[in-house]
């Protein structure tokens, strides 16, 4: 059975950091690109980040460049959101999810194939 498993989320203060790592079974990693999306309550889902299957392509979005970094261990069915600096409006239940690379690549910026359902990342003092 497919399954994405994200985890790693809490409640941290601001400027510290979080790792949020996403696990897959039932699949076979290594050809599917894949992203971290978040949402915030009352507002909709956004793109945080994205990773080509073949590790050539990253995508972030402008919120979170400099700050957060995705990675990938294809041997360990295992992507890591790596989140520094955090800030108040980084709050959001995180999700990875992802798409098949023979699509190409687009960032993660059309529909994904198969989501997790989600971490809970709260930033605050």
């Amino acid at each position: 059975q497919l399954q994405l498993v994200e985890s790693g989320g809490g409640l941290v203060q601001p400027g510290g950091s979080l790792r949020l790592s996403c696990a897959a079974s039932g699949f076979t990693l290594d050809y599917y690109n894949i992203g971290w999306f978040r949402q915030a309550p009352g507002k909709e889902r956004e793109r945080v980040s994205c990773i080509s299957s073949s590790v050539t392509s990253t995508y972030y979005a402008d919120s979170v460049k400099g700050r957060f970094t995705i990675s990938r261990d294809n041997a360990k069915k295992m992507v890591y959101l790596q989140m520094n600096s955090l800030k108040p409006e980084d709050t959001a239940v995180y999700s990875c999810a992802v798409r098949h690379s023979i699509r190409g690549w687009d960032a993660c910026s059309r529909a994904m194939d198969y989501w997790g359902k989600g971490t809970l990342v709260t930033v605050s003092s």
